[in-house]
């Protein structure tokens, strides 16, 4: 029997990370997510979800050294990202370009986790007609990421802000590009194959590219007293409210909750509470109205929304969200490969034929004229 998307069809067993939707949970390694998201650093974090338990002093600070030293991306990948800069492509393209070219060095798991932020503070300086700035191995994951895009070390409340969401995303069931990941992983392949298949299925908007519009709406109203009325207009008009609704949570997103406290205090710390206090009365209004125009859908606010204010809180611009997303992601991708490599079997499915059949072969001089049309299209 067909399942589309292959909704509720159990693909892998897992110890990663436990969503249920109709709780608004998320497990991380047996952690709820906001008992493990705003204390532990992305360090910790990683080797959790790699290991199964949190690391001892000791550990960590093995891995820390670790992943300081393999920060470096080679000369190749330098000049692949001027390139892309220079013909100023999508920041998606260009971190899978530049982890396709990390195989010039390593095909670890350390090594792949450690150059991800790399190559996207790189090209995100290259883009803006910057020279890129050098790692420093005395700083964190998070903390070195933002170094690296503006040349200042950052506060420490920035740091945790970052870190929290790195942490937050991490991992988040078996979602279309973790599940692309753990494909390519379940054909013998190598760590970087499965990461570059993961970022191209992360690219599409349907999975990893809709932050940036949720904070658009937010400028859109600009004046929480003119949220009822732009939003009534939207959902009149037939238009999705971006950052409210997901696809598995039937209530509020809990990666929202934890999001909303760190954005609260990166915007109490920098002194200016005004966009934060306009996004928390768009989201209040936006839940009412949904319930109002959609009842019974149970439309709450998901992820999207304040990873837009917080990444927005951090100074980033919308083309680097998606890419820090997959700073996160990373490391919950290699988790899953290293996890289907532990119990491996091929992925693979099967199909069910709906075309034509016993059809009988023409020669070419007897099959008369059709339009002519674009290679690869039909009309």
């Amino acid at each position: 029997m067909e399942s589309k998307g292959l909704e509720g069809v159990v693909a892998a067993s897992t110890r990663l990370s436990h969503v249920d939707g109709e709780r608004g949970e998320l497990i991380m390694a047996g952690y709820p997510l906001d008992e493990v998201a705003e204390r532990a650093t992305f360090e910790e974090m990683t080797w959790l979800m790699w290991h199964g338990e949190l690391p001892t002093v000791a550990e960590l600070e093995r891995f820390r050294g670790s992943l300081a030293a393999a920060r470096e991306i080679p000369d190749a990948a330098v000049f692949l990202l001027r390139e892309c800069a220079r013909r100023n492509l999508d920041a998606m393209d260009a971190l899978r370009m530049g982890v396709d070219a990390v195989s010039l060095v390593t095909g670890d798991d350390i090594g792949i986790v450690a150059r991800v932020p790399t190559i996207v503070a790189t090209y995100a300086r290259l883009r803006r007609g910057l020279e890129p700035v050098a790692a420093r191995p005395d700083l964190g994951h998070a903390a070195n990421f933002l170094y690296m895009l503006s040349g200042e070390t950052p506060d420490p409340e920035r740091v945790r802000g970052l870190e929290t969401y790195l942490n937050t995303v991490i991992d988040h069931g078996l979602n279309a590009s973790t599940f692309t990941a753990r494909v390519i992983t379940s054909t013998g392949s190598d760590l970087v194959s499965a990461v570059v298949g993961a970022l191209g299925a992360l690219k599409g908007p349907l999975h990893g590219g809709a932050p940036g519009p949720a904070l658009d709406m937010v400028f859109e109203i600009g004046d929480a007293s003119r949220a009822e009325e732009i939003l009534r207009r939207k959902l009149e008009a037939g238009e999705r409210l971006m950052g409210f609704g997901h696809r598995i949570y039937k209530v509020r997103d809990p990666r929202a909750d934890v999001l909303a406290k760190a954005a609260e205090r990166l915007f109490t710390r920098a002194g200016d509470m005004s966009l934060y206090i306009l996004a928390r009365a768009v989201e209040t209004q936006a839940i009412r109205l949904l319930e109002e125009y959609k009842p019974g859908r149970r439309l709450q606010t998901n992820v999207e929304f304040y990873t837009a204010l917080l990444l927005h809180g951090l100074g980033f611009d919308t083309a680097l969200f998606t890419p820090t997303f997959a700073i996160g992601r990373v490391s919950g991708w290699i988790a899953h490969a290293l996890e289907q490599r532990r119990a491996n079997r091929i992925i693979r499915p099967q199909s069910e034929y709906v075309g034509p059949r016993y059809k009988k072969f023409v020669p070419l001089p007897e099959r008369g004229q059709r339009d002519v049309v674009e290679v690869g299209r039909r009309t």
